[in-house]
């Protein structure tokens, strides 16, 4: 299984922070962001990685992360000329990740889940990440029957059918990228990771699972204060316990 960072995008909306550097390069307390959904990716069993990033700071990930033997992994990257959606970041990792299966994760979202029994479970078709919630009309709602497949995913709904709320990691089978050619782009003019979920979910392909521990989506000012803390706690917490 093939590994995807999505760290692309201009970063607006923390804005002026990303104006020189990309939002994936912030610090969360102590790292950089980006070290965050590289560790989901490593702890899951995940070592050949392929880095996503937008042109204007793909110098900055080479110079900072190098080739992944510091990290004992193999890292490529490739440039996205211009935000398109997830699904045509995904479009780009094709000819990395061939005939084999992919896990994705975006740059933004950390976790304390692991997922490596996750992963290497999965046998075909694609399989989402959910977290109940208290404010689902905020993100992608799943419905989902009691086995675990998906009913139905409503973006930020006004009225959601659950508080389960789709994140940021997603598996697929080495058909994604057919269908990726199938979709057509949204209102946005943005080629959708939801619309490609749907497609799945329509051939009766999609899974979800429930994740474990803290997730953030660190794409806020809110969120990247409460990411900060989040990682000043665990830290202060194991020098203690390092100490004791």
């Amino acid at each position: 299984m093939k590994g995807i960072i999505l760290a692309g995008g201009s970063g607006t909306r923390l804005s002026p922070l990303t104006r020189v550097t990309s939002k994936q390069l912030l610090p969360i307390y102590d790292q950089p962001m980006i070290y965050y959904p590289l560790k989901t990716l490593l702890d899951g069993g995940i070592t050949d990685i392929l880095i996503i990033t937008a042109p204007d700071h793909a110098g900055d990930f080479l110079m900072f992360l190098g080739s992944g033997k510091d990290f004992g992994a193999k890292f490529t990257y490739e440039i996205q000329d211009e935000p398109g959606g997830l699904a045509q970041g995904l479009a780009l990792a094709e000819t990395f990740v061939g005939d084999d299966s992919c896990v994705m994760i975006l740059g933004d979202n950390l976790y304390e889940h692991n997922f490596k029994k996750d992963f290497e479970d999965f046998a075909s078709g694609a399989r989402i990440f959910v977290k109940e919630v208290h404010d689902p009309e905020r993100f992608g709602v799943v419905e989902m029957d009691e086995r675990g497949h998906v009913l139905s995913i409503e973006e930020k709904p006004s009225k959601p059918k659950s508080n389960y709320a789709q994140t940021g990691v997603y598996v697929y089978d080495e058909h994604v990228f057919d269908l990726i050619r199938t979709l057509g782009a949204s209102d946005r003019g943005e080629l959708e990771i939801t619309d490609l979920n749907n497609v799945y979910l329509e051939k009766g392909a999609l899974t979800a699972s429930t994740i474990e521990g803290k997730w953030i989506d660190a794409g806020t000012f809110e969120s990247l204060f409460k990411a900060t803390e989040w990682r000043r706690e665990w830290v202060a917490q194991h020098t203690k316990k390092n100490k004791s």
